[in-house]
Formats: C-alpha cells, sequence, structure tokens
C-alpha cells in the first residue's frame, strides 16, 4: 500500500480532457492532494483518465443474462448472492465502479452494498433499493418486485424498504416488454398517489426514486409524482419532454436491454420478442427528441435482462447513446457527474477530486474521439487498487 502520483496523462474533466496529476492513498481508497508526498510516481503519458463510470440501472440478481436456463425461484437466496456476486465483478471489469440497483430479489442488493461498505468484498459503489414497488400483478411482480396497492402500502413499503438500508426507492409507472405475455408498456400501473407517497417517505432521507415507466401516460404520472429519473422513456411525446424539462427530472435510456433481446429472436419468447420489435424504433425517437430538447440523460444498462450482460453493456451503451445523439463527452458525463448526483453520492464519486473515492480508468486512446475505446482494453481502478 503506498501514495501514488500519476502524471503526465490527460484527465476527463467538465466534459473535457486536460492535462493534470493526481494521488491516490492506495490504503484508504481516495484521492489525496498533490502535494502529498509520493511513495511512487507513475507517468501516464500518451494516456486518458476517466473517472471510474456509473451504471445507474442494473438487476444484479437477475440471472437470465448469465444462462438463460437459469431460474431465479429454483435457486436459493445463497445461490442467487453467488451469482449476483459475479455480476459485479463483471461490471467492475467494464469500468463500473458505482451501480444503483433498481430491483433486486430478497434484499440481496442491499446486504451486498453492505458487505462493499466493510471491505469484505470487491465491488462497485452499490446505491441498491431493495425490491421495486409494482401494483398486484404488475411489472416485476414475478421476482425483482414487492406488491402494494394503494398509497398507504406503497408509504409502508417504503418505509420498510428504508429501514432495512435502501439508498434508492424504484417504483413501476407502467407495463413493460419482459413481463408474460398479455402485458403492454404502454399500460398504466402505480398511479400517481401510489409513486407521490413513495416519493415524499424517500425524499424525507434524501433518497432518490426511480420510475420504470415507458408508455406516455405513465411517464407523464411519474412527473407528477415528483420522481428523479425516468427509466426507459419508450414513448415521448412534446408535453412529456417539457414536463422533463422543467422538473429538470433525468432520462436512462437503457438502450441495452431492447436491442439485446432484438439480437436473439430465436432464444427468447415469441411473445416477447414481438413486443420489442413494436417498441424500439419508437424508444430511438423518443430519447434522440429528448437529446435535442436539452434533457439530462444519465447512462443505465438495465443490466440481467434477456442477454443484457454485465460484462461489456455498460461501454456499449456509451456508443449507443452516442449514436442517439449525445457527444461523447455528453455520454461519459451521462456516466460520470450526472449519474453521481442522480444517485445522490456525487461527494463520493463520478469525477477525479480530492478526498473522492479513487476510482478511474486508464485507455490509450481518447474517448472523446471515438466513445468505443472504452469497450476495448483498459485498465480498471477501484480506490486505488487495478481490479483486472
Amino acid at each position: 500500500m503506498a501514495i501514488i502520483t500519476y502524471t503526465d496523462g490527460a484527465i476527463f474533466q467538465a466534459g473535457q480532457f486536460v492535462a493534470q496529476s493526481f494521488t491516490v492513498d492506495t490504503t484508504q481508497g481516495v484521492f489525496v492532494t498533490p502535494d502529498t508526498p509520493a511513495d511512487e510516481i507513475v507517468s501516464l503519458a500518451g494516456q486518458y483518465v476517466v473517472p471510474g463510470l456509473i451504471n445507474a440501472h442494473t438487476h444484479v440478481t437477475d440471472l437470465v443474462a448469465a444462462d438463460q436456463s437459469l431460474e431465479l425461484t429454483n435457486m436459493t437466496e445463497a445461490e442467487v448472492t453467488v451469482f449476483a456476486q459475479k455480476n459485479l465483478r463483471d461490471l467492475l471489469r467494464d469500468g463500473v465502479t458505482t451501480i444503483r440497483n433498481v430491483g433486486s430479489f430478497a434484499n440481496i442488493d442491499l446486504s451486498l452494498a453492505r458487505l462493499e461498505q466493510l471491505g469484505v468484498i470487491t465491488a462497485p459503489l452499490i446505491v441498491g433499493s431493495g425490491p421495486a414497488l409494482t401494483m398486484t400483478g404488475g411489472h416485476g411482480s414475478a421476482g425483482i418486485a414487492r406488491e402494494v396497492d394503494g398509497p398507504d402500502e406503497v408509504r409502508r413499503a417504503t418505509r420498510q424498504l428504508l429501514k432495512a438500508g435502501a439508498t434508492a426507492i424504484k417504483v413501476m409507472a407502467t407495463g413493460g416488454v419482459t413481463s408474460r405475455d398479455g402485458e403492454q408498456p404502454d399500460q398504466v400501473q402505480l398511479s400517481v398517489a401510489e409513486m407521490a407517497a413513495a416519493v415524499a417517505e424517500a425524499h424525507h432521507r434524501n433518497v432518490p426514486v426511480a420510475a420504470h415507466a415507458q408508455g406516455n401516460q405513465g411517464i407523464k404520472n411519474a412527473i407528477l409524482a415528483g420522481v428523479d429519473s425516468i427509466e426507459h422513456a419508450i414513448f415521448l411525446d412534446d408535453q412529456a419532454i417539457e414536463q422533463l424539462l422543467v422538473a429538470d427530472i433525468a432520462v436512462v435510456p437503457t438502450f441495452g436491454a431492447p436491442h439485446a433481446i432484438d439480437q436473439h429472436p430465436e432464444a427468447v419468447p415469441a411473445w416477447m420478442y414481438q413486443k420489442n420489435k413494436a417498441v424500439i424504433a419508437s424508444h430511438q425517437q423518443s430519447i434522440a427528441r429528448a437529446i435535442s430538447a436539452g434533457v439530462r440523460l444519465v447512462m443505465g444498462t438495465d443490466a440481467g435482462t434477456p442477454f443484457n450482460d454485465f460484462r461489456h453493456g455498460s461501454t456499449q451503451e456509451l456508443a449507443y447513446m452516442v449514436a442517439a445523439g449525445q457527444t461523447p463527452a455528453e455520454a461519459l458525463l451521462s456516466a460520470t457527474q450526472y449519474a453521481a448526483e442522480l444517485l445522490r453520492v456525487a461527494d463520493k464519486v463520478g469525477s477525479i477530486t480530492v478526498g473522492k473515492q479513487a476510482d478511474f480508468i486508464i485507455v490509450t486512446a481518447n474517448p472523446l474521439t471515438d466513445i468505443t475505446v472504452l469497450t476495448g482494453q483498459k485498465t480498471v481502478y477501484r480506490k486505488g487498487q487495478a481490479v483486472n
């Protein structure tokens, strides 16, 4: 363990790369002041340094991305936890050093978050929600969500999740693509009043609320309820985009989820493939229009959905965001500063700043010239230690 000063590299700050040295205390795992006496000096000449990436939409206890034959309902909590740890390691190798897990089996994400904080496991910083909140029979009710009906039940469930250690809350405003045949993405599920109850309780504790919201009316309901982010946002009209701007609510597009399903028509249920096929173009168009209007985007992949893996999906998501209309600099901000602000962990991560956790990625080419360099070879550091 040592104090290491890295010199001569180009550091991503405020949307651009600047020549700047930085110093890491590898014992404490944080960035320290440049005048701290160094035990070692490492030159990063010709290399580029990006803060550790933040994936704001994961499901680390969802196993279908790892093996389509696995059935969550047939596995013990211990078995699911082992697979979740593998998913966390895969995220780290892809450069993800912070996640928000929005929907978990049996509060496993909250347990893993505590173990990471104690230093028992090497993993990204975990902002966890426990199970999402859904109406009876609603989206996610078969696995990663808890059924609630009416504002009082939502309020009680939110309080219980916060007591259990949740640092995020997830609500289901609409149906979705991956739930059973018969549910549609544009179906309204939790009401404005129900979601507002979750928002009120979470915000009392400075905890952000994410809304799974694919259909237009459900998106508007979630905005009215005061959520902090809209997940997916498949069907946006001009009014919804304006409401997002006025309320300064972020959108987490999760391009990786529909792309992965679209690329595996033979391996997913026919009803899922057909629902996905019906929405994928609208999704692209909605997010492109949101970007043009100036809606704030945050990177998230929905990792854990079919074939949407943890190993490469996060850096691939950045490429999808650029293809939709973001500049590479905007995409990197969406996966660092903006994500840290949304998750309310900007005091810990999101930039290479003295006092924050020493999470960073080193690559040999400029991501602002070609964002896909991040999908290739890279060195990832979590709390000052190389993880790959």
